[in-house]
């Protein structure tokens, strides 16, 4: 399972073209399993890894007070409830292609647009090892995301959606915009949230 969780990651990042068009002839009786197979792995790297990197690098140290488990806690706590909104998210954003397509001259499909949705996050997640990265890690975290943007015009460039030629950056562009501002309205407010919280550092 992880072998071709790797080779899947691999493909889709370096020759998106050619895996979507492995992706698009797969099947999955129920989309438990994709989220299984991938995004319940995938979309822990950000979480789990931001946490680390605060271990790493002394993020739950309250000034001149030293190590604070009260942070740490907090800290882990929001590990936690990212990744759980990051699994809500992938699957709204599914969602969103899926109602989109008929704007577009589009076939609807579940599958297909949370196929879209789940593997144009991917350089997402796996830039979550950026934050391993001190001081400004994060930054380099969303530059690798932007590659995301042509992961998911390829897809639809590959007819996932059955999608017009001429109407494919059409739909890209709207559904692209409605991706990022969720997944950064989301993340965003969780971050207010938690350092209203008591999280000094969240990142």
């Amino acid at each position: 399972m992880l072998i071709e969780l790797a080779h899947r990651v691999q493909g889709i990042l370096l020759k998106p073209r050619e895996e979507w068009i492995k992706i698009k002839e797969e099947f999955f009786p129920l989309i438990s399993q994709l989220y299984s197979s991938y995004v319940l792995i995938l979309a822990a790297f950000p979480p789990v890894i931001g946490f680390l990197a605060n271990l790493l690098y002394g993020g739950f140290r309250k000034p001149y007070s030293g190590w604070s488990w009260n942070v740490a806690g907090k800290n882990f706590l929001f590990s936690i409830v990212t990744y759980i909104f990051s699994l809500i998210v992938v699957y709204v954003i599914g969602r969103i292609i899926n109602v989109l397509a008929p704007i577009f001259a589009s076939r609807r499909s579940n599958l297909d647009s949370l196929k879209l949705a789940v593997y144009s996050l991917t350089p997402y997640w796996i830039g979550g090892v950026s934050y391993l990265v001190p001081r400004g890690g994060w930054v380099l975290r969303y530059l690798v995301a932007f590659y995301g943007i042509y992961i998911l015009y390829s897809g639809f460039a590959a007819s996932l959606m059955k999608t017009p030629k001429e109407k494919v950056l059409k739909y890209l562009a709207v559904s692209g915009i409605l991706a990022i501002v969720l997944i950064a309205g989301v993340e965003i407010i969780l971050r207010i949230l938690f350092a209203a919280w008591g999280v000094l550092r969240v990142a």
